[in-house]
């Protein structure tokens, strides 16, 4: 176990490095350095993200990006209606030999690397979705009877486009719940789509360049687990979790309008990534301010609006702010 003063050192020297990383991301895509942070954020925290916005933004040239700079290797899947589950996890060929024995050989689908590109995720039916529960999860597969394990690190960046319904599929909630956050792209600034005509029209284009490998993100990943968490913090996180359930002890805002609220995972989603906010932001350990923070790209996509909450026009996202400020204020005050 490290001396205090060596995790501290540990701690601040990360916080550097990923300065270093929304920099160099920041050269190709421009303007959105809250959708930078957050998906950093759940890179250092070890888990996935959902990227959810309109066509052009630059969600695809993100994850590009994003493989250069953490030094990860990187594949792409365009989802489809026809896709199968092979096409992500690979399959058995049956081959012949020169001396016309045969033998069954695994030829790896895409999904085996370590940033999977998951390109408008819910054109996909449910059945090529399933494929992925257990890769998001444990980190393997199981094809032909036999466990096969994924990349390390390994991580799922998913577009989706909130427009277009024609032929999509929801994601099922127990999918959705792996994603540790949801992720809304808006439109840039008139400053920033300023900068990105001026950065892309041009002969040459600004590059990325690398800043970690994926044995420094790894430790990075294990480092943000040992940052301290005070006790208050921690009681804030479970407040807010928890009151975000509609139950007979949740807020009146809550018991109105959510039909189903969030589960344990959310909660651990909640301390990695407010510790990530903190780092990112030269704090050694979370703050109020980090949990309100991660709040709602934590616990957006693992709620759901009633029917009748739906037709009053209530969102989610306003409903959370207002939850977890309320619970923020409680914690402080306490």
């Amino acid at each position: 176990m490290a001396a205090p003063a060596d995790l501290v050192a540990e701690i601040e020297s990360l916080g550097q490095k990923l300065g270093q990383a929304r920099e160099s991301i920041a050269r190709r895509f421009i303007g959105q350095d809250r959708v930078v942070d957050l998906v950093l954020a759940s890179l250092i925290s070890g888990g996935h993200a959902l990227l959810i916005g309109l066509p052009g933004l630059g969600k695809t040239r993100l994850v590009q990006t994003l493989s250069t700079v953490m030094g990860l290797d990187e594949n792409r899947v365009q989802f489809t209606p026809d896709l199968m589950p092979a096409d992500i996890l690979g399959s058995e060929v049956l081959e012949t030999a020169a001396d016309s024995t045969r033998a069954f050989r695994f030829v790896p689908g895409p999904i085996f690397c370590q940033l999977l590109m998951a390109d408008e995720i819910n054109r996909a039916s449910p059945r090529t979705q399933s494929a992925l529960l257990q890769a998001m999860q444990e980190r393997e597969v199981t094809i032909a009877g036999e466990h096969r394990p994924l990349g390390r690190p390994f991580h799922v960046l998913a577009t989706q486009n909130p427009l277009e319904q024609e032929g999509t599929y929801p994601l099922p909630e127990a999918q959705l719940d792996r994603f540790l956050l949801s992720i809304d792209v808006p439109y840039p600034t008139r400053d920033a789509e300023r900068d990105i005509l001026l950065a892309t029209t041009g002969v040459e284009e600004d590059e990325a360049h690398a800043v970690f490998t994926a044995d420094e993100l790894l430790a990075a990943q294990a480092l943000l687990r040992r940052m301290p968490v005070g006790e208050a913090i921690v009681d804030m996180i479970l407040d807010l979790v928890r009151s975000c359930r509609p139950d007979a002890d949740a807020p009146e805002a809550i018991r109105q309008n959510v039909s189903w609220g969030p589960g344990p995972r959310a909660a651990q989603a909640l301390m990695l990534t407010a510790r990530a906010h903190a780092l990112m932001n030269g704090r050694l350990s979370p703050s109020p301010e980090d949990v309100l923070a991660m709040a709602e790209p934590v616990l957006s996509h693992r709620m759901a609006l009633t029917f009748a909450a739906r037709a009053r026009g209530e969102s989610l996202p306003a409903i959370i702010d207002t939850v977890a400020r309320s619970v923020t204020r409680t914690g402080v005050a306490a």
